[in-house]
């Protein structure tokens, strides 16, 4: 990444803002994205997208952090990726015509954004993208250079939790859930997102997880000659897996996770000061076993087929993560690098196996078999055709008409019949000094004598 870089941010709001109340439970606060992008470089340009003559409580927290908003106005079709087409295409003018600006930071889980991302890319930028790791796309999260999730953002606080001393209205910003919606009570066995045990920032994951990702950009480091420090490795890291975040593994910078690192004995760590020099372990450490994300799947397609005709229709998350941990208690899904069970089904709808759509009225996200449940028919079979058109048709010869132009060749005309040569019979000429015809008399003469 460059020195100093100049950042635009674009955020689509309809799709961060409906992703966050149905994954999180909590408002969006535009504050917290624009802190996160101000550690990495100066924000020189913040654009938001939304129809905002509906959107009354947003436009204020808009305007407090300087963020111009561009009015959408929906046609009366409907056109659901609107802001989307607008976003990309304002973006990629500004690519063109701003060339102090080297990074863009796309505010949005929508996989839509992939082909904008790239195309910014190939033209030299960086590229930021925040969103929720519970509905962020991870083939987005994969192909940006840094993934800033949103729940390591937030604080560890509870929300429903009021401190000794604490009033609500003294909480940090941010920490902003829907406390103007009364908790359900009537039904407490949805799990741990709803109800008072909601938290603001899910449970770290182990520190061994982040293990293999550190290994491996030690090994690039090693390989190319150069001391591992602190920033480099972290560098090294986010260009092999962009969605690395220090937070999820527990660590308040990066740092902390090192030194997190250090006290768990699974790296050597030298030097004091900032000035860190991290090295693997020796070769006599044995190898750990890490449990990949597919490895989940056959598990969650078992609880999809037993429950089939629930899902068809639509069932919330809640309703999911409890069937898959009734049926399927001995396996945790934080073993498998998944802060939330909702994470790791944003995982399964890239894998086709789920489909995730926010119920809007309600504010939860809603779970649908994917596309492998519905395999593509089968092309119908050829109908038996009638022996008559079976038969190859004998293509007409084409007429011909004098004087006119054609490609083809004309037909000949039809050959008239040939009749048999006649055979004239000539009588023998008379003998004598004409020759020929001995003992004939010409006509009209007497014999002599007579």
């Amino acid at each position: 990444m460059q020195d100093k870089l100049n950042i635009a941010v674009f955020v689509d709001y309809d799709n961060i803002e409906i992703g966050l109340k149905s994954t999180l439970r909590r408002e969006f606060d535009v504050s917290l994205a624009l802190d996160a992008l101000k550690e990495r470089g100066d924000l020189v340009a913040k654009f938001a997208y939304a129809n905002w003559g509906r959107q009354d409580g947003a436009t204020r927290q808009m305007a407090e952090n300087a963020v111009q908003m561009v009015q959408r106005i929906p046609s009366p079709r409907g056109d659901k990726n609107g802001a989307d087409i607008n976003l990309a295409l304002d973006a990629l003018e500004m690519a063109f015509t701003h060339t102090h600006v080297n990074a863009f930071a796309i505010v949005s889980g929508d996989s839509d954004f992939i082909p904008l991302v790239n195309k910014l890319k190939e033209y030299g930028k960086t590229v930021f993208v925040v969103g929720g790791k519970a509905f962020t796309s991870t083939i987005l999260q994969q192909n940006c250079h840094e993934f800033i999730s949103f729940e390591s953002l937030l604080s560890d606080v509870p929300a429903s939790i009021v401190l000794p001393g604490e009033t609500r209205a003294a909480r940090p910003r941010g920490d902003r859930p829907l406390s103007d919606r009364p908790e359900r009570t009537d039904r407490p066995d949805r799990g741990p997102d709803r109800g008072g045990d909601r938290r603001q920032r899910p449970a770290p994951l182990e520190l061994a997880q982040a293990m293999p990702l550190v290994e491996r950009a030690l090994q690039v480091l090693e390989r190319r000659g150069v001391q591992p420090q602190l920033g480099l490795l972290k560098s090294t890291m986010l260009q092999l897996d962009p969605a690395f975040n220090e937070r999820a593994y527990g660590g308040s910078s990066f740092s902390d996770f090192v030194e997190k690192l250090k006290r768990e004995d699974l790296v050597n760590v030298s030097g004091t000061g900032g000035r860190y020099i991290i090295e693997r372990k020796g070769s006599s450490q044995p190898e750990r076993a890490t449990l990949k994300p597919e490895d989940l799947l056959p598990a969650l397609r078992d609880v999809l087929e037993n429950h089939r005709l629930e899902i068809e229709n639509g069932v919330p998350v809640e309703d999911l993560a409890q069937w898959f941990k009734e049926e399927h208690p001995s396996l945790d899904t934080t073993a498998y690098g998944f802060q939330q069970f909702s994470e790791f089904l944003n995982y399964a709808q890239d894998k086709t196996v789920v489909r995730l759509e926010p119920h809007e009225e309600q504010g939860v996200m809603m779970v649908y078999l994917g596309a492998e449940f519905y395999p593509p028919a089968e092309p119908p079979a050829p109908e038996p055709q009638a022996a008559a058109e079976v038969e190859e048709e004998v293509e007409e010869p084409q007429p011909y008409v004098e004087g006119q132009p054609t490609i083809f060749e004309p037909n000949p005309p039809p050959a008239k019949p040939k009749r048999a040569p006649s055979v004239r019979r000539r009588s023998p000429k008379p003998a004598g000094p004409g020759g020929g015809g001995a003992g004939r008399r010409p006509r009209g003469r007497k014999k002599p004598g007579s």
